[in-house]
C-alpha cells in the first residue's frame, strides 16, 4: 500500500522540473522577450555598422523638386523627443548616395542627430571612377544647382517638427567635402548654420569668401593627399583665423586622399576612427 504523502512528493519532483522547463520556453519563444534579449545583445556591441542597421530604419524624403534623400532620425523617432533635436545634412562622395553614406547617416543619427544624406546626382550611384567623375563634372559645370538643393536640404529639416532649426549643421567628405565649404559659402540668411564639416574636400582660401562663415568649421585631411596638399591647407587654415572664423584643423600624418573610405585601398581605420571621435566631439560642442 502506498503512502499518499510520499507518492505526491514523488510526483511533485517530476512535474514541478516538467513545468519549469515549459514556462522558460514559452518566456523565451515571446516576442517581448526576444526584444529584449536583442536590446542586451545590441547594447554589448561595439559601435559599427551592423549595430547601426537594427536600431535605425532611414527612409526616403523628397526634399528638393523630385530629389529624393535618405532620411534618418534617433532610435527614439523625433515625434516621440521631449525636446528639438539637431541636425546635419550629410554629403556623398563622388559615388553618389550609396549603401556607405546611408549607413554613415544611420551611425551619426545614432548619436542623437536627425540627418538627411542630400543626393546631388538625382538617384544616379557609380560603380567605377569614370562613372563617378562624370556625375561630379555635372555638378562642378552647374554649381548653383548643387547650391540649390544643400540649401533645399537645410530648408526641409527646419521645417520638420521636433527639428531645432538654429542647430543645423553641415558634414561631407571628398566631392561632398567640398560640397559642406560651398554651402557655408552659400548659405540662406534665414537659415545660418551652426557648424560645418570637410573631410578632405576642395578648399577656398581666399579671406574675403571665408569671411562669409559665421559658425566654426572642422577639416579633415591627411599630407598625403595629391589632391589637397598640405601648404594648401595651412593657407585654409589661416585665412579663416584671419577672418576670426572658428576652426578646428586636422592633418593625419601618413594617409592619403580618401583615407576614411573603407572601400578605398588608401583606408587608415586608426585615423579614421580618431577622425571620427574629433567629429562628434566638435558636433556635440558647436551644434
Amino acid at each position: 500500500m502506498f503512502n499518499t504523502e510520499s507518492r505526491i512528493s514523488n510526483l511533485m519532483l517530476v512535474f514541478v522540473p516538467v513545468l519549469a522547463i515549459a514556462i522558460l520556453t514559452l518566456v523565451e519563444s515571446s516576442p517581448a522577450f526576444v526584444q529584449a534579449q536583442a536590446g542586451n545583445d545590441t547594447a554589448t556591441l561595439s559601435k559599427n555598422v551592423s549595430s547601426v542597421e537594427m536600431m535605425n530604419e532611414g527612409k526616403s524624403v523628397t526634399y528638393y523638386d523630385n530629389v529624393s534623400g535618405y532620411l534618418a532620425t534617433p532610435h527614439n523617432n523625433i515625434s516621440t523627443s521631449d525636446k528639438a533635436l539637431p541636425a546635419v545634412v550629410m554629403i556623398h562622395e563622388w559615388w553618389g548616395l550609396n549603401d556607405n553614406i546611408k549607413e554613415m547617416a544611420d551611425q551619426l543619427a545614432n548619436e542623437g542627430y536627425v540627418v538627411l544624406a542630400a543626393d546631388l546626382f538625382n538617384g544616379s550611384v557609380a560603380a567605377n571612377p569614370e562613372e563617378a567623375g562624370l556625375l561630379a563634372s555635372v555638378v562642378r559645370d552647374n554649381p548653383s544647382n548643387a547650391i540649390t538643393n544643400l540649401q533645399s536640404a537645410v530648408r526641409y529639416l527646419a521645417s520638420l517638427e521636433g527639428v531645432n532649426s538654429s542647430r543645423i549643421a553641415s558634414i561631407g567628405w571628398c566631392f561632398g567635402g567640398g560640397q559642406s565649404l560651398q554651402l557655408a559659402l552659400n548659405t540662406e540668411p534665414g537659415f545660418p548654420l551652426a557648424a560645418t564639416t570637410l573631410y578632405y574636400g576642395n578648399l577656398v582660401t581666399d579671406q574675403q569668401e571665408l569671411s562669409k562663415i559665421k559658425w566654426p568649421v572642422l577639416g579633415i585631411f591627411g599630407n598625403q593627399d595629391q589632391s589637397i596638399p598640405v601648404a594648401q591647407i595651412r593657407q585654409f587654415e589661416k585665412s579663416l583665423n584671419a577672418t576670426s572664423v572658428p576652426n578646428e584643423i586636422y592633418v593625419y600624418d601618413g594617409v592619403g586622399h580618401a583615407f576614411a573610405n573603407p572601400s578605398n585601398d588608401n583606408y587608415a581605420p586608426q585615423e579614421t576612427s580618431d577622425a571620427w571621435e574629433k567629429t562628434l566631439a566638435f558636433l556635440k560642442k558647436n551644434v
